[in-house]
């Protein structure tokens, strides 16, 4: 099998983070904070060392800010609906995935105003023309640090300096480049980002980092192993967003991913990454009836298609006849789609990582090619 769905989520994961899920499934799976004997304080200290891992990836200060949540999309649930109220604006843009878009459109439901900053054909976002969407009412602007489609990359940077120049949140969906590519939380209110892709934990974690200052309700309530004399919910974090038992063995695999990235170096990462996807675009973009979606500024994603193809076909090809492991069809964000002109077709989407090898790479080139040959064969 040659795995390019790095995007869904990574695979393989580091020797590491196996062994700290085993180990902790095994021989620590007691409850956190709900005990004082020493396999619950050994399952609060995990808890407590992987979020200063996770303070250190993202250069944030204080590390009880970072709230486990089960995936990324929880995470913009949390921060999107924590913090936006009726009457209030938010800001978004046209390549969001619907983790963003359909929790803003809920809240529409409820009185709260969306407005979409569109992108151009190759799903490029101009951020300057921010500024001039932000009215007295804007409350948040959200947007994605890297699209899960095309894989653009976007100036997070300026964005925040935009909506911090007029008092307005801004918050940014790390799905696809926590782990991928640096990201710093310094100038960021409130950051969602999952565990289980680039960062290369178990499935099943994720986080929000929720600056200091920034005032958020809880959307669930319940048992947070702290003032249990208290019918009220707590108004400290993490607890004031963390009810119910947390899952240790996997938090502690992310502890172990945290490791991996530290070690290794994000940005060495990235580099090559990088060089695996100009890889297979090179050979790709060589080839008749094979369009590329996206930009020039991009993570370790290729969006293609071959002209006259069914997307669904070709990945379906690609597992059957090849082996090789892809996504296809709307990846669940048809207003980015809409953007790259693609809405009634959907794309092939290549997503590779850290633990992908030249060969692979031009393997899955290879399968492209002859893919491709052979519907234009039929297509005759």
């Amino acid at each position: 099998m040659i795995y390019l769905d790095n995007a869904a989520t990574s695979f393989i994961k580091p020797e590491g983070v196996v062994k700290a899920v085993c180990e902790t499934t095994y021989k620590n799976s007691a409850n956190a904070g709900r005990g004082g004997y020493s396999a619950a304080i050994k399952s609060s200290e995990i808890l407590y060392e992987t979020r200063e891992k996770l303070a250190r990836v993202f250069g944030i200060n204080n590390p009880e800010r970072i709230v486990f949540c089960k995936n990324t999309t929880e995470a913009l649930n949390f921060g999107i609906k924590g913090v936006m109220h009726k009457g209030g604006h938010i800001i978004t843009t046209s390549m969001e995935h619907n983790s963003v878009i359909r929790p803003i459109k809920a809240l529409e439901q409820n009185g709260v105003f969306c407005f979409v900053l569109q992108g151009d054909k190759d799903g490029n976002i101009d951020v300057e023309k921010l500024e001039k969407m932000i009215k007295p009412q804007t409350k948040m602007i959200i947007m994605t640090h890297s699209s899960n489609v095309c894989g653009n990359i976007y100036n997070i940077e300026k964005a925040a300096e935009i909506a911090h120049k007029h008092r307005v949140l801004f918050m940014v969906d790390a799905a696809q480049s926590a782990g991928s590519i640096p990201v710093f939380a310094k100038n960021i209110d409130l950051l969602a980002f999952p565990g289980h892709k680039g960062l290369l934990g178990p499935m099943g974690t994720g986080g929000l980092y929720v600056r200091e200052g920034v005032n958020i309700k809880p959307l669930t309530e319940g048992g947070t192993g702290s003032l249990s004399e208290s019918l009220l919910q707590p108004d400290f974090f993490p607890d004031m967003l963390e009810s119910g038992t947390q899952n240790v063995p996997a938090i502690a695999g992310l502890g172990a991913a945290c490791d991996f990235l530290l070690k290794n170096g994000i940005q060495n990462i990235h580099n090559y990454e990088k060089e695996l996807r100009e890889r297979f675009e090179e050979k790709v973009l060589n080839m008749e009836n094979i369009k590329v979606y996206g930009g020039n500024h991009k993570t370790a994603i290729t969006a293609m298609n071959i002209k006259g193809a069914d997307c669904i076909e070709v990945a379906q090809r690609l597992a059957d006849d090849y082996g090789i492991c892809v996504r296809s069809g709307l990846h669940c964000a048809i207003l980015a789609h809409k953007t790259l002109g693609i809405q009634n077709t959907g794309c092939v989407r290549f997503s590779f990582g850290y633990f992908n090898t030249p060969k692979e790479i031009d393997a899955a080139a290879d399968a492209v090619y002859k893919i491709s040959k052979d519907l234009q064969k039929c297509q005759n």
